[in-house]
């Protein structure tokens, strides 16, 4: 089956970062599939249309269905999020029927830090990619996932590394340990490029800004005109333990983020394990959003609503 250099399938699309990367992708002149659930509401759907793409509503269990809607693509991203049913049962079920269209390259949901470095249990949410990029590498197709440390943007309160209201940044284990970021923006152009690229390799790892928790005390304290310390409460294995108890004395949930899994992402990247040895910034011409550009932004806009 032949394919069209500039058909892009995505799956996602109606979410934060799958919509970013379907504007990217317009943007740069590509024709996007979008596969949605049947079943969405109008609403969604006409944002999708209004934006420029063509959409696709399938049921994911219909493996024809779910193949002639990837008939023709160049490539097929997955910007699903979700538990293992989505994925790995829900990714593997859009993985095969790429795969029976002829599709010749797949970009996964693998935004997150390098969890191939990652112990087992280490994370429950990475620990489903893991098991899904098994699954993968078995399957005849090429695939690129894409790797960006942390959403940068969590460090405007969305995760607790910054704690503003008490002029401190959270640290467990060592202040000086380097952390990967990238803004959710940045990480949605970079995967519309390496889509449009056929020749990507298996892994491409981004990273806007890399700092530690000492240095990023110090871009507060440059911004907020007060001086920002570091709060360390103790060391990783404390750390490790209150996440465990957390965990233990938690009502068993079926939230994407419960408070532990957040704390699991916190620790991965303080203990520096899955920190990456280099980056790929330099691939594409990107003009990379840093910690302090974003955390600038954000200060100037909640300061002008006050």
């Amino acid at each position: 089956m032949s394919s069209d250099s500039s058909l892009v399938v995505l799956a996602g699309a109606t979410g934060d970062l799958g919509n970013r990367i379907a504007i990217e992708l317009l943007k740069l002149n590509a024709r996007v599939v979008a596969i949605v659930r049947s079943g969405i509401s109008s609403e969604k759907r006409g944002r999708l249309e209004s934006q420029g793409c063509t959409v696709h509503e399938v049921d994911f269990n219909d493996a024809k269905a779910l193949s002639e809607a990837c008939t023709g693509g160049s490539v097929v991203i997955s910007a699903l999020a979700g538990l293992r049913d989505v994925m790995v049962d829900t990714q593997t079920q859009l993985l095969n029927a790429a795969v029976s269209a002829g599709v010749p390259r797949f970009i996964p949901s693998d935004f997150a830090l390098d969890f191939t470095k990652l112990p087992v249990d280490w994370n429950r949410n990475l620990s489903f990619r893991n098991e899904f990029r098994e699954r993968a590498d078995n399957s005849k197709i090429k695939m690129t996932s894409i790797l960006n440390g942390g959403f940068m943007n969590m460090l405007t309160g969305q995760a607790p590394f910054v704690l503003f209201k008490i002029n401190r940044v959270l640290c467990w284990g060592d202040p000086n340990q380097l952390t990967d970021w990238t803004t959710i923006e940045d990480t949605a152009k970079f995967t519309a490029l390496a889509a449009l690229d056929s020749e990507t390799p298996r892994f491409l790892k981004i990273a806007g800004d890399q700092i530690s928790a000492n240095m990023l005390a110090e871009i507060m304290s440059q911004l907020s005109g007060k001086p920002f310390k570091v709060f360390r409460p103790g060391s990783l294995g404390l750390f490790k333990f209150i996440i465990g108890l957390t965990k233990l004395l938690s009502k068993e949930t079926t939230e994407l983020y419960p408070p532990w899994q957040g704390m699991q992402y916190m620790h991965n990247m303080y203990s520096g394990i899955a920190k990456f040895d280099k980056v790929d910034n330099d691939r594409y011409k990107i003009k990379w959003t840093t910690v302090k550009d974003l955390l600038e932004k954000f200060l100037k806009d909640s300061n002008s609503q006050k």
